[in-house]
């Protein structure tokens, strides 16, 4: 059983396009069906934890609002920041799942016991993951990711009761 997701940000909960204004300020689009998946995912007793290779108040702002409490910024061993959650947090390797969408998150989707990628990941992620989605990143992807892990968990009717 899947008990932590391990999410990358630029390209999977968002499109991976860079936005900033003519002031320095940074702006990332997140879609609000992955919300809700990752803060069910979190009430229903998981984990979760964003690695991602860059630094980026909004993503801070938007874990924060997610209640993710396992955020790593400016990563770029993202495997070896994995393996120290894993054993920070009593699991197994096989209980967890992460989802990656470019070279750098190679390494680290090697690691895990469940795998994903968006649509839109780059061929060589999608040549070694377990599951190549539906949906592209920042489109749904982690929503998708999210309710198929619910599935294989059998934990449909629980993260229904969340809501209903």
């Amino acid at each position: 059983m899947i008990k932590l997701i391990v999410l990358d940000v630029d390209g999977c909960l968002t499109d991976g396009k860079l936005i900033y204004s003519t002031d320095g300020a940074e702006s990332k689009n997140f879609n609000v069906k992955d919300g809700l998946g990752i803060s069910t995912w979190i009430k229903m007793g998981n984990q979760v934890a964003i690695i991602t290779g860059r630094n980026s108040l909004v993503v801070k702002r938007r874990a924060d609002e997610l209640g993710i409490q396992n955020l790593f910024q400016g990563i770029k061993d993202k495997d070896r920041v994995l393996k120290e959650i894993i054993d920070s947090l009593g699991l197994k390797n096989y209980e967890v799942a992460a989802i990656g969408d470019d070279l750098n998150d190679y390494n680290m989707l090697n690691l895990v016991g469940r795998s994903f990628t968006p649509k839109n990941g780059m061929k060589e992620i999608a040549e070694i993951v377990n599951t190549v989605l539906s949906k592209d990143g920042g489109d749904g992807a982690v929503r998708e990711m999210i309710d198929i892990l619910v599935e294989e968990n059998d934990q449909k009717d629980k993260f229904m009761s969340v809501w209903i």
